[in-house]
């Protein structure tokens, strides 16, 4: 039904505009009674053998829906209809920010990609958590951190601080998101001398707690091997939980879609099919070179079940979906689960 019908209608029209819609959509609909109940028996798949443990949580399953979607964690009760085992919300800045102008959200239809330059949109910290206190414990909670676009260099880490201290009773895992392409002074960001700063400031305030959130870094998919090498040198020198790989990408070759169409649509981050491959690539090598040593959640390109379990035999753990939740629709999450229970 979603991709013969409500796709097609979908895709006539602005996508930012449609996300909008779609979780109005969403959220009257599950207000129907009997409605939640029947996206479950459509959705969601129960069986122990889906179970995963990591960093001291356990997960229903290891299917996710990675941040960006629910970005001010409206949804998260209703999207847990929809058979995920963990959402992550976010991004979230200390204070609210209209983002980056419109039209800033492209569709690539030959390609099943989409290309983003938002830039952080979201209505801040203080909104996030009024929405995080209405969570009814249905599954775990990500809380995908960053800065404001208008802060100086020298106040970065006090910005991810703010959120990470204020968050810290509301989600179950933090990660910090040091690679959107879509935010400025990129750079620092990627520093491995900033990145030890960032962490360790991080994990001294998880200290503070009586329980201590896991935290992850989330990676781009364009880093080199000896950029991996850092990676897996920063994750064990700092002792971090894991690693998201990966975000969007900057990288144009190879697609379908003309060059004049990504020339009128400009910057911003690749996300879809068309970083699957890389994506991939970047998890079996932090896997194998570090020899396992910490949790991978996957995500990249993810738009079938293949698609998924080619991650988790690259050595991810979990794995999270988005471009792919948006093109194939939500049967895709149940996909991917009965596909592991089947390969199990």
């Amino acid at each position: 039904m979603y991709k013969l019908i409500l796709r097609p209608l979908f895709f006539l029209f602005d996508p930012e505009k449609v996300h909008h819609f779609t979780f109005s959509l969403i959220k009257i609909t599950c207000k129907i009674p009997g409605i939640a109940s029947l996206f479950k028996s459509m959705y969601v798949v129960e069986d122990p053998k889906l179970e995963r443990k990591l960093f001291g949580l356990t997960f229903k399953n290891p299917v996710g829906l990675a941040a960006g979607f629910d970005k001010n964690a409206v949804l998260y009760n209703e999207l847990s209809n929809f058979g995920f085992g963990f959402i992550e919300i976010g991004t979230v800045t200390p204070k609210g920010q209209v983002g980056n102008p419109k039209k800033r959200l492209f569709r690539l239809k030959e390609d099943k990609g989409i290309i983003n330059r938002m830039g952080f949109n979201n209505e801040g910290l203080q909104a996030s958590i009024a929405q995080l206190k209405k969570n009814k414990g249905k599954l775990i909670i990500g809380g995908n951190i960053g800065k404001n676009t208008q802060t100086k260099p020298e106040d970065y880490t006090k910005d991810y601080l703010e959120c990470f201290n204020a968050l810290h009773p509301y989600v179950d895992y933090f990660v910090l998101n040091v690679s959107c392409p879509n935010v400025g002074s990129h750079a620092k960001l990627n520093d491995k001398d900033y990145l030890l700063e960032l962490i360790s400031s991080v994990q001294k305030a998880n200290k503070t707690f009586k329980i201590q959130r896991p935290i992850l870094l989330k990676i781009a998919p364009d880093l080199n091997e000896g950029q991996l090498d850092e990676i897996i040198a920063l994750v064990a020198e700092t002792n971090l939980d894991g690693v998201i790989a990966s975000n969007t990408s900057n990288n144009r070759t190879g697609l379908k879609t003309s060059e004049e169409r990504l020339n009128e649509i400009g910057n911003g981050g690749l996300s879809g099919q068309p970083i699957l491959e890389k994506s991939t690539q970047v998890i079996k090598y932090l896997s194998d070179n570090s020899k396992k040593s910490f949790p991978i959640i996957g995500v990249g390109g993810i738009h079938s079940a293949v698609d998924a379990l080619a991650k988790i035999e690259a050595g991810a753990d979990l794995v999270q979906i988005y471009t792919g939740f948006i093109y194939e629709g939500p049967s895709l999450v149940k996909k991917i689960n009965k596909a592991i229970l089947k390969d199990f």
